[in-house]
């Protein structure tokens, strides 16, 4: 899970052990120049905090927003934001001021300038994470003394729940790359029906109220209640509800038929 930029300028991704020193704010002179000409991918939880920033639907969103394109799998795309017209192809929300969008921005932008990579060593192992430290030339916030350790950047940051969905969000991709709509190809029945779950959080909301899903599985009263009132718990529930679709697997167990 990475932000890149379309620039020579790249100098080295270097693993982040303990600490770094880093700083960004207006006074620099380069204050900005990030946020042109990006490559930035969006996560479902992304798009969950811009859509409701923005007062737009998942579809408003998705479509004036969001260009697909191909994932490290050939089997469900990912999703990069759109960069404004013109040549210098800034962000859409950037303004004279900053960032329009700084409390909902996405994982990509709270990262940098380190890239978070999660994986495991083995199957059934819990996801170790690790970050590398990305160096543009341009970019002057790394000659500041400011000094982070990760926990304390991380914190700074807002990145928790970002980190914490995201790795559910690398779950869900995981089991996408094992093709489980093999026989149907690209954007088959399936696929449409997991890209709605993932990105399209309304569409998702009124398929789960026409089609009574929680009906079939035992759900206790207050999780019926947190699924239906908040996004997160509904793309949560969806993420299950894929795998017991998909391939027969996750925690939710289906009512006995009476």
């Amino acid at each position: 899970m990475s932000i890149d930029f379309h620039s020579p300028n790249l100098i080295d991704r270097s693993l982040v052990v303990d600490t770094f020193n880093f700083a960004c704010h207006d006074g620099l002179p380069c204050f900005t120049t990030c946020c042109r000409q990006l490559d930035l991918p969006l996560y479902p939880y992304d798009i969950l905090r811009l859509r409701r920033a923005l007062g737009l639907t998942s579809a408003q969103f998705l479509q004036t927003h969001v260009r697909l394109v191909a994932s490290q799998h050939p089997f469900f795309p990912a999703l990069m934001l759109n960069m404004a017209e013109g040549e210098q192809q800034f962000c859409p929300f950037l303004g004279p001021a900053g960032c329009r969008v700084y409390p909902d921005r996405p994982s990509a932008c709270r990262s940098y300038p380190l890239e978070r990579a999660v994986g495991r060593r083995a199957a059934g192992a819990r996801l170790d994470e690790q970050y590398f430290l990305v160096r543009h030339s341009y970019c002057q916030g790394h000659g500041q003394q400011r000094t982070y350790a990760l926990a304390l950047w991380e914190r700074e940051q807002g990145l928790y729940h970002y980190n914490l969905e995201n790795d559910l969000w690398a779950e869900m991709d995981a089991l996408f790359a094992t093709n489980p709509w093999a026989g149907e190809g690209k954007a088959g029945p399936k696929q449409r029906l997991a890209f709605m779950v993932c990105y399209c959080v309304d569409e998702f909301r009124d398929y789960l109220q026409q089609n009574s899903l929680l009906d079939g599985f035992r759900l206790s009263r207050e999780v019926r209640r947190r699924i239906t009132g908040d996004d997160v718990e509904l793309l949560r529930f969806g993420y299950d509800w894929l795998r017991y679709v998909l391939v027969g697997a996750g925690p939710l167990v289906r009512k006995s038929r009476s």
